[in-house]
């Protein structure tokens, strides 16, 4: 197979920190590569590189047997390079015809726009991978999945050689997943090759012809993907060898901790009943849409729900605001941590000590430094933070330990509580594996845990119990030791509930 893209020996610093140590790969004319790496290894900025938005400090970058020193993005994109990145790039307020003939008509400086060549634009692409929606709808209105269609159609409408999905499948159901994936091999039977950049390994096993690892900005291998396994790519992404346990902790004669009943929420979920032991980990999934997250935010206050009950320790408490919550010893970890779990600009001392900053307090009213100081350096070590220094602003860390430091804020503050919505989300399997221990150990500790995620694995594996949500409602609630994750992806994935399942009625522990 002849090669598309080369590169050779490509290296790039910034501020004294090599990104890149000299990095050799090579993609062939109509190849799925698959690379995979931690946090940090140095994926975004190999990427950044091959699409021209950052130039090499040293190394060459063969495309069709042509070699440049670097690229600029408009010469990458006439060599027919494109990359999708996480946030897509879309006009919202925009058609899906208008998103996806935008680049064609810009590139091609269009200073008349002619509604009929929108329109064949984007059917011609919309062809291409088979998608099937109104080019008449306003991109704002579609699922993700959909907005991650017209992404691709949009990066289609010129001559494209070289596709990079980096972390496409972050916010996709299972079945959508796969849909994608059909695409990306359709996509290598016309001639196009893919580079496909994932967290999900399993996802990286199904598509991959070879596997690209990065470790600390060097290439450390690349596999046939008939040689790749999880436990093999784990290892070779981190260094270390990673055991995957179920979690076991018997909460049967625990004390309930917090009690939902019938609570709703109009247009967002309807009649939530369950309840929560002191120790246990309680599982949430469903698909996208159907509550999960807008339960978490009544539970935390930030959407406060219209009707029901919560009682936490035996006492009725009434959650119109994050201060109530708060008050009555909820915590909240968002899956968004850029946006609600972190002040980005502000230093890692600073995000942990944000919710419990009246309790630093002295007599006179200003804050104890050696207090502050003191909760500080305990949560940095008790949690593992990776950073030179408490006063390091929190975006410069890594998305795994951006996570730990909203998990310190919150367990600095002794949550009875604590909401994990989709917290591992975007972080890496080794960051993933130790939050999961960090959880863990915190509900040994006597905290309740609800952790909300989409990912059958993480709550099969890390719950006590596992309550199924579909359109706003509970539908199923299983206990973890008797169920296998297919089982529960066959639960999630129903369209309509049927038999028993169509009862709301949830059994408590």
């Amino acid at each position: 197979m002849a090669d598309f893209l080369k590169l050779v020996g490509i290296k790039k610093s910034f501020g004294g920190v090599q990104a890149l140590k000299g990095i050799d790969l090579a993609i062939g004319q109509n190849e799925i590569l698959c690379l995979v790496g931690e946090n940090g290894s140095g994926k975004s900025t190999l990427i950044k590189i091959i699409s021209g938005d950052l130039q090499p400090d040293h190394g060459e970058l063969w495309i069709d047997g042509r070699v440049y020193k670097q690229l600029r993005p408009i010469d990458s994109i006439n060599l027919g390079i494109r990359v999708i990145y996480q946030d897509f790039a879309l006009f919202p307020n925009l058609t899906v015809a208008e998103n996806i003939a935008y680049s064609q008509l810009v590139e091609t400086n269009h200073r008349v726009v002619k509604w009929r060549e929108i329109r064949e634009i984007a059917e011609v692409a919309a062809d291409k991978v088979h998608a099937d929606f109104d080019l008449d709808e306003l991109v704002g209105n579609l699922s993700v999945a959909n907005q991650q269609m017209v992404a691709i159609c949009r990066a289609l409408t010129r001559s494209t050689r070289f596709l990079i999905l980096d972390e496409p499948t972050s916010a996709l159901t299972k079945k959508e997943i796969d849909h994608l994936l059909e695409v990306v091999r359709d996509l290598q039977q016309k001639g196009i090759a893919v580079m496909f950049v994932s967290h999900k390994l399993n996802e990286v096993l199904a598509i991959a012809e070879r596997v690209a690892v990065l470790r600390d900005g060097e290439l450390i291998a690349t596999l046939e993907g008939d040689e790749a396994t999880n436990e093999r790519l784990v290892h070779l992404m981190s260094g270390t060898t990673i055991n995957y346990s179920r979690y076991e902790q018997d909460t049967g004669q625990g004390a309930r901790l917090l009690e939902v009943k019938g609570l709703s929420k109009r247009n967002n979920f309807q009649d939530i009943s369950f309840s929560l032991r002191r120790g246990e980990i309680f599982g949430i999934t469903g698909l996208l849409g159907s509550g999960r997250t807008e339960l978490a935010l009544a539970l935390f206050g930030m959407e406060p729900a219209d009707e029901g009950t919560i009682v936490i320790e035996g006492q009725e408490v009434t959650i119109n605001s994050v201060k109530d919550a708060i008050d009555a010893g909820i915590g909240y970890v968002p899956e968004d941590r850029l946006t609600q779990g972190l002040v980005m600009k502000k230093s890692v001392g600073e995000n942990i000590v944000a919710a419990i900053i009246e309790r630093l307090r002295g007599q006179l009213g200003l804050v104890d430094s050696n207090k502050w100081d003191n909760t500080v350096h305990d949560w940095i070590e008790n949690l593992d933070i990776k950073v030179a220094a408490p006063d390091v602003k929190a975006q410069t860390l890594s998305g795994g330990n951006q996570q730990r430091v909203v998990l310190g804020k919150w367990l600095a503050s002794s949550p009875k509580v604590l909401i994990l919505d989709n917290a591992t989300a975007g972080i890496d399997v080794a960051a993933k594996s130790s939050i999961h221990q960090i959880i863990r150990k915190m509900a040994r500790q006597g905290v309740g845990i609800i952790l909300i995620s989409d990912e059958i694995p993480e709550v099969v594996n890390n719950c006590n119990r596992i309550a199924i949500m579909r359109r706003g409602r509970i539908v199923k609630e299983l206990e973890t030791k008797d169920v296998t994750e297919q089982d529960v992806q066959r639960l999630v994935e129903m369209t309509e509930p049927r038999g028993k399942e169509q009862q709301m009625a949830v059994s408590s522990p």
